[in-house]
């Protein structure tokens, strides 16, 4: 990515256009693109400001950190708590799987992706209640 606009000459942009100069002999007077000069000046007559905006790097997090925390805590309190009943609980709006890599990036914390399924005590039916009797 280039390198923002330095304020010297952002600084010289200005005081051409405030004197009537055109935006194409700024451009070629200070060797610029006239796309330059268009957008700086654009943004000081919006803002009253010359100075570069800041720039932001990345996504924005899904999960801020707040809502991380009151996570971390209900996890500490039920361990065997569920991605899905997190993410109702909290009302998030991602899926099972970012939750659970968020939780593994940031806090370290595991849950379960589903509950455990209920094993149910059925007899074989080739066995029978019966001790064994050793002949």
């Amino acid at each position: 990515m280039p390198q923002p606009t330095p304020n010297e000459i952002r600084e010289r942009i200005i005081g051409h256009k405030q004197n009537k100069v055109k935006e194409k002999d700024i451009a070629k007077w200070l060797m610029i693109s006239q796309s330059t000069v268009t957008k700086v000046w654009a943004k000081y007559q919006k803002t009253n400001t010359y100075q570069p905006s800041p720039r932001t790097q990345g996504r924005k997090p899904k999960i801020n950190n707040t809502t991380l925390n009151q996570i971390t805590t209900q996890i500490k309190q039920n361990p065997a708590i569920t991605l899905k009943k997190l993410i109702e609980i909290f009302d998030l709006k991602i899926s099972q799987a970012a939750l659970s890599k968020h939780l593994k990036k940031h806090s370290n914390q595991t849950t379960k992706k589903r509950p455990a399924p209920q094993k149910d005590k059925k007899t074989n039916p080739n066995e029978t209640n019966h001790p064994q009797t050793n002949q």
